[in-house]
């Protein structure tokens, strides 16, 4: 699929999506929700048939995202309260789609990450991040709040530091999102795609299936009590010690030899440099 207003490469293994609308700072509106739905689709169809195994998430020019287009925020002013709901629901299913992606999602985050940018952030599975980034859910500073992205923000920096952010709407530094676990690492700018790149060479490493099912299995135990999670861990681990990939890790371990993903990253790896 051709898009407006991302731009995505296919780099073995990794899909690489940047948002690319620079002159507005690679802002949100309409029709970047729409496209990022869209790219979710074919992401989980590309991730089922194998094809790719980690997604990185960036954004182009100096900033990885300001939150909403201030032409299309110009417009919600016209909106009415069920123009609103529709138009937030569309933007909450787009967090969630990226969220419950079954392959890990790397955020590469410069310049800002402010309000839906910060959600952003929210919702993928690592982020490393410039140490000059600064980070906001600014939304309180416009007379409203961050509504659509609290479940995701939350899930990420709990609510004694959201308690704090979403109420000042005040601006973070990136030492800061990481002390409350919004961002995984900080690395200086010169530093980010390596560091991305280190992430992306040690996820490859792992079952893929495996990842996607520990993936799942955060939300289903989180907030559970260890009696109330054991039926579902239980459940969790015997699936996949039972299943081909579980078995073909566990006998390649114990054979003291690489399991056969490994082999077809490698192998993969090697026929994108031919």
């Amino acid at each position: 699929m051709s898009y407006t207003y991302l731009s995505s490469r296919r780099d073995g293994l990794v899909e690489r999506l940047t948002l690319n609308r620079p002159d507005v700072r690679n802002a949100f509106n309409a029709q970047v929700i729409t496209e990022l739905t869209a790219w979710t689709g074919e992401t989980r169809g590309a991730a089922a048939r194998g094809d790719i195994r980690v997604a990185v998430i960036a954004g182009a020019g100096t900033m990885f995202c300001a939150g909403a287009d201030v032409a299309w925020m110009a417009q919600t002013i016209t909106y009415t309260e069920a123009e609103n709901i529709r138009d937030a629901t569309a933007m909450s299913r787009m967090f969630a789609a990226i969220d419950e992606l079954p392959l890990p999602v790397i955020g590469r985050i410069q310049g800002a990450a402010l309000g839906g940018g910060a959600g952003l952030a929210a919702v993928c599975d690592i982020v490393v991040a410039g140490e000059e980034t600064v980070f906001g859910f600014t939304e309180t500073k416009l007379g409203i709040l961050p509504a659509v992205i609290s479940p995701f923000a939350l899930a990420k920096i709990g609510r004694s530091a959201a308690r704090e952010l979403f109420l000042t709407g005040a601006r973070f530094s990136a030492a800061r999102a990481r002390e409350i676990g919004l961002v995984h690492k900080v690395v200086p700018a010169g530093e980010l795609d390596a560091a991305v790149d280190g992430y992306v060479a040690e996820l490859l490493t792992a079952g893929p299936e495996a990842i996607a099912a520990a993936k799942a299995l955060i939300p289903l135990v989180w907030g559970r009590s260890t009696e109330e999670a054991t039926a579902v861990t239980a459940a969790a681990i015997a699936a996949r010690r039972v299943s081909k990939e579980g078995q073909e890790g566990l006998r390649a371990f114990l054979e003291k030899r690489k399991p056969n993903w490994i082999e077809d990253t490698e192998e993969r790896t090697k026929d994108t440099k031919v």
